[in-house]
């Protein structure tokens, strides 16, 4: 028997892959066995980053980080561009200062270099657009339209930094917002076990760190703000104001409201905890909701001429044919 006669075999072929299936089965039920545990790893990494960040907080007043947020100096190139057009001023708005805060900036240093940043973008946005326009593209129109354009372009440049700072806000609001229900679930299971306000905040920013980065920072300075503020009802507050998020409002206005009469936190917290649960099944169901009617141009822009391509094209051919 040649070669080529024992690869066209159909015994042999079947032999082949059957043999090559009771392999790959052998090494599917064997490949938990085989591969280190990364999840037992990932927990032991945790569980020692937890002791690390515990022992840190002890050491040091206040949420771990945030003393070198707050209190980083700002750049002096842009520090000099801000007292020399006088905006020194606009670094005190609350508004402004409110803004950077919901983006995850905090301290004078990220204001400074926001209001430096829309002065810079529209000159180097000016000077690149100039550049491009008359000496890259050359484009054949009036001088006029031509630096209508380049203008047009610095005007835009000059609302980047307000774009970006509405992108990370619109960002970490969704993180936070996500993440909230767990969070309330952690801190009724805190406050159910014996811990204080204080401390059940302090697990609970241990804990949601790898669900939301965003929501364990915000949580972290709320409780800070609970160790050394002489009312509760300010850091709450606070905590609503740099979210702005109208789950986290409605929570905040039922622990000021439990504390204010009394009643039990652990209640409050299971209550606020199915409605902030419900809320975000809501937004699901109302986003499910939308999906078909969004759906619809992208279906009659892509969907339809194929479609009508495949029912028409016989037909036109075979007219043609004939």
């Amino acid at each position: 028997m040649t070669f080529d006669s024992l690869i066209l075999e159909p015994a042999m072929i079947v032999a082949l892959f059957s043999g090559l299936a009771a392999t790959l089965l052998v090494i599917a039920v064997s490949w938990p066995y085989l591969q280190s545990n990364i999840m037992s790893a990932r927990i032991r990494q945790i569980t020692r980053g937890n002791v690390q960040t515990a022992r840190s907080e002890q050491a040091k007043p206040g949420p771990a980080g945030a003393t070198s947020l707050v209190r980083r100096e700002p750049r002096k190139i842009f520090m000099d561009i801000v007292r020399s057009l006088d905006l020194v001023s606009e670094a005190e708005n609350e508004e402004t200062i409110r803004l950077l805060q919901r983006a995850g900036y905090r301290g004078r240093s990220p204001v400074i270099t926001y209001l430096a940043l829309r002065i810079i973008s529209p000159l180097a946005v000016f000077c690149v657009a100039l550049f491009y326009v008359f000496v890259v593209i050359k484009p054949d129109l009036p001088v006029p339209a031509l630096v209508g354009f380049v203008i047009l372009c610095s005007i835009s440049a000059y609302y980047l930094p307000l774009v970006f700072l509405r992108n990370r806000i619109t960002k970490r609001q969704t993180s936070i917002r996500r993440a909230w229900p767990n969070a309330l679930d952690l801190l009724l299971i805190c406050v159910e076990s014996g811990m204080s306000s204080e401390a059940s905040f302090r697990k609970v920013t241990q804990e949601i760190g790898l669900d939301s980065p965003a929501l364990a920072e915000e949580l972290s300075m709320t409780s800070a703000e609970l160790a050394y503020l002489p009312d509760r009802r300010t850091a709450y507050e606070n905590l609503a104001t740099r979210t702005d998020i109208a789950s986290v409002k409605s929570t905040i206005v039922g622990l000021i409201q439990s504390e204010k009469h009394g009643t039990s936190l652990g209640q409050a917290l299971r209550v606020l905890s199915r409605e902030s649960r419900e809320g975000r099944m809501a937004d699901a169901e109302q986003k499910a909701a939308a999906l078909p009617p969004k759906l619809t141009v992208p279906m009659i822009i892509f969907f339809l001429p194929v479609l009508f391509a495949v029912i028409l094209a016989p037909m036109i051919i075979q007219a043609m044919a004939s």
